[in-house]
């Protein structure tokens, strides 16, 4: 009797999963779906800005005027880790475009943004500022090297795009307010 009581059990375990299986089956069917959807997360980066522009030794660099089709994507500042500012986007071909900033200039932090391009002895002029043009299996780059920091616009978008995300960036520190009892 003790062996029909184990199999009466296992064939009702059986016959309960196959009738939630046909339920989750059923709301699955019912539930609408959308194939085309864009499944891009867009970060809204005007915060992150205001504060690594008070933190950073370098005026930080964020794209202002861009077209809407670039949707920005991430955004980090560390300051532990040389004041490293990252900024992430999909331009509108979908590839990747990175801001990348830096005190620390160092072949090591620029292999690394770069995804291990190499400087080609090439320059690119955008918005009137010389850029050093990168080449990767990976990434592609146009580098800047200023006094204390590097800013690095890298990703998988052709130099075109990569010269539009640099034209558009704006180099600033945080507005210092000014001391009290005097006007601004």
């Amino acid at each position: 009797m003790a062996g029909m009581k184990g199999k009466q059990t296992v064939w009702d375990m059986v016959r309960s999963l196959a009738v939630i299986g046909v339920v989750v089956a059923g709301i699955y069917m019912f539930v609408p779906h959308d194939d085309e959807a864009d499944p891009t997360h867009v970060v809204d980066y005007r915060v992150e800005t205001l504060t690594a522009r008070r933190a950073a030794p370098y005026p930080l660099a964020a794209p202002v005027g861009l077209p809407k089709e670039w949707r920005a994507t991430s955004v980090t500042f560390d300051r532990r880790e040389a004041h490293r500012w990252h900024l992430g986007f999909l331009d509108p071909r979908n590839q990747y475009v990175a801001v990348e900033q830096s005190s620390d200039s160092s072949a090591g932090y620029l292999s690394e943004v770069t995804q291990k391009a190499k400087a080609t002895g090439q320059t690119q002029q955008v918005g009137g500022v010389e850029w050093e043009r990168w080449e990767g299996e990976k990434y592609d780059a146009l580098v800047r090297q200023e006094q204390g920091h590097v800013t690095v616009v890298t990703g998988t978008a052709p130099f075109e795009d990569l010269g539009t995300m640099a034209a558009a960036l704006e180099f600033k520190k945080a507005d210092t307010p000014a001391p009290a009892g005097q006007a601004g």
